[in-house]
Order: C-alpha cells, then sequence, then structure tokens
C-alpha cells in the first residue's frame, strides 16, 4: 500500500482507514487524515455512512436464526423437492 505524503490521501486508502475506524483499529493520524479526506469526497462520506450502518446492523442482538429442528425440516423437504426433477 502506497505510503501517502501529507494529509491528503487516495479514496482508496481512505476506505481503508474508514474500515479500521469503525473497528477502533485507526491511529490518531489516521482519523485525521481520513476527516480531511471525507470533507472533500462525497464518495467517501457514502461509503464511510453505508459502513457505519452496516456495523450498527450487525452488532444489533435481535437476529433471529432458525432452530436447529426447523433446518432440518427445510432442508429434507429441499431434498425431496430436488428429487423430483433429477
Amino acid at each position: 500500500m502506497n505510503k501517502s505524503k501529507g494529509f491528503f490521501i487516495s479514496c482508496e486508502e481512505a476506505n481503508h482507514k474508514c474500515d479500521k475506524s469503525q473497528y477502533d483499529e485507526a491511529g490518531f493520524w489516521e482519523k485525521i487524515k481520513l476527516s480531511l479526506h471525507l470533507i472533500y469526497c462525497r464518495a467517501c462520506r457514502k461509503y464511510s455512512a453505508n459502513n457505519a450502518k452496516l456495523t450498527k446492523l450487525i452488532k444489533k442482538d435481535e437476529v433471529d436464526c432458525m432452530d436447529v429442528n426447523e433446518k432440518e425440516i427445510l432442508k429434507s423437504e429441499f431434498k425431496k423437492e430436488m428429487t423430483k426433477y433429477n
């Protein structure tokens, strides 16, 4: 990865720093450079907003999963239907 000089970074580097920032892995200067980049780059602002939404959704505890019995029933029904076409 290219190390940029100064405060201006490429969009690719900004996206990488955005990802690191979402998971609290970005350093102070990385966050400063990202903030400066987001001031003038609309595409990266949108990427950052979408990234934040995705992180928020993933961290929600309201994820409902199928229990094991339902999965097995669904699998057997799927296999049964597939045998009709083979």
